[in-house]
């Protein structure tokens, strides 16, 4: 196929995410990626602002990643795990709870995504519950404007008012949600941010199998970083009224936003702790699960006798083995001092987007830096800006944001990125 046969092709019959086959979106064909940059087939090169929705951290193609899959593909790309077990699938969960897990969370369960471990965690808590004797305990309580996937119950606990699963609304299970938390990170902690959540809490505590939130930072719900003692209150919540706390780590998993994970900003842990994204690099799919053994025990002591869930594709040996690489190749380097430049630099460079007349807030945390506008904004004139800019931004809502692969891009890349990004906004904001 030529370029443009590749595109009406593909303009004629794939559904791209989130798009529409009666107003179909501008697509860009890849020739290769490299490091930060994309090549386009007509030979334009792209700095990557993305990390293809935050999953590479380390560039694309990088050597000991390619060299970790295809070793791995040499002698076993795929075995089923119900029965069998292999070598990639113990050494990544050996690593994930010696290195990256906090002590005593060290009962895994591997699925192939995101939205699926969060199906796992959901399913986990109710199974618990019910272990228990307490049948009514199955729905959860959690923040609006949050995010945790596309699958059914994934939906059901994102926000069904602003979130872009409210079609769904009157068929998913129903939940209870407070309101997004006021107290910003980094700001003064005042416990009354708590109170709609106890009061909720309290109300329906006979229905609640447990809390689930994204922690500190609200990604694809609005890109809201809250404040770490709102998740301190939580865990005494959970506690009082025999809760699982559910940390969907995902998106905040392996050092984005400065530490490995979210919970590691405070001084208490979860029942339940969900991680994928950067989890193999960008590589491959790849998500886990992660709890107690006093949880599952009591999961496997009640009526079914097991937990009930088996992914196809769980633990696949390829995905595990460039988890395991991706993960070591982190822990090797200074990480954390990564971050914190990258933090700095996009702070620098975002912040005076603020003085702009369609600007209602710029933030930055970590490896994140978002350009709030007052309006949702026009994606159809705003990509092809950016990629005459020579980067590649997806904005969606209201939001403009940078997440780049933070350990990877070099400074002249994300200083192209930042100068990119100002100079595409200040221009619309005319």
């Amino acid at each position: 196929m030529t370029t443009d046969e590749l595109l009406e092709w593909d303009q004629t019959h794939l559904w791209h995410p989130y798009t529409s086959t009666t107003h179909p979106q501008q697509t860009y064909p890849v020739a290769s990626a490299k490091g930060c940059v994309i090549t386009l087939e007509d030979g334009r090169e792209l700095i990557d602002g993305m990390s293809s929705w935050w999953c590479a951290i380390h560039g694309y193609s990088h050597p000991i990643l390619t060299s970790a899959i295809t070793e791995q593909a040499d002698h076993l790309a795929h075995i089923m795990f119900g029965g069998l077990t292999h070598r990639p699938a113990v050494e990544l969960g050996k690593l994930l709870v010696e290195r990256i897990l906090p002590e005593g969370m060290d009962r895994l369960f591997y699925s192939d995504s995101g939205s699926v471990s969060v199906e796992v965690a959901l399913k986990m808590a109710i199974q618990y519950q019910l272990a228990h004797g307490r049948r009514g305990h199955t729905h959860f309580a959690t923040i609006s404007r949050g995010y945790h996937g596309d699958t059914w119950h994934a939906m059901s606990v994102c926000d069904p008012v602003t979130s872009m699963h409210s079609l769904f609304s009157g068929t998913l299970p129903a939940h209870y949600f407070a309101p997004q938390p006021r107290c910003a990170f980094g700001a003064e902690w005042d416990p009354d941010d708590l109170r709609p959540m106890r009061e909720l809490v309290a109300v329906h505590r006979d229905e609640l199998a447990g809390i689930i939130v994204e922690p500190i930072v609200q990604g694809a719900g609005g890109m809201y970083f809250y404040h770490p003692m709102y998740l301190e209150g939580l865990r005494a919540l959970c506690d009082e009224y025999d809760l699982l706390l559910i940390f969907d780590e995902i998106a905040t998993g392996f050092g984005r936003i400065g530490e490995l994970l979210a919970t590691y900003f405070t001084d208490i842990k979860p029942d339940i702790i969900t991680i994928g994204k950067a989890m193999t690099g960008g590589y491959m799919t790849l998500a886990c699960t992660v709890t107690t053994q006093e949880i599952a025990d009591t999961i496997c002591s009640g009526e079914a006798g097991c937990f009930m869930h088996g992914p196809t594709f769980m633990a696949n040996p390829m995905a595990c083995a460039v988890s395991k690489a991706s993960i070591e190749l982190l822990l090797s380097q200074d990480w954390r001092g990564r971050v914190r430049h990258i933090e700095q630099k996009l702070r620098d460079g975002l912040t005076p987007l603020q003085e702009l007349s369609g600007v209602r807030e710029v933030r930055c945390l970590g490896a994140i830096g978002v350009v709030e506008m007052k309006e949702p904004v026009d994606m159809e004139r705003l990509i092809p800006d950016f990629v005459e800019e020579g980067i590649w931004v997806r904005p969606f809502g209201r939001l403009v944001y940078l997440e780049p692969q933070f350990m990877a891009i070099t400074d002249d890349q994300l200083d192209r990125l930042i100068d990119g990004l100002s100079h595409v906004l200040r221009a619309h904001d005319r």
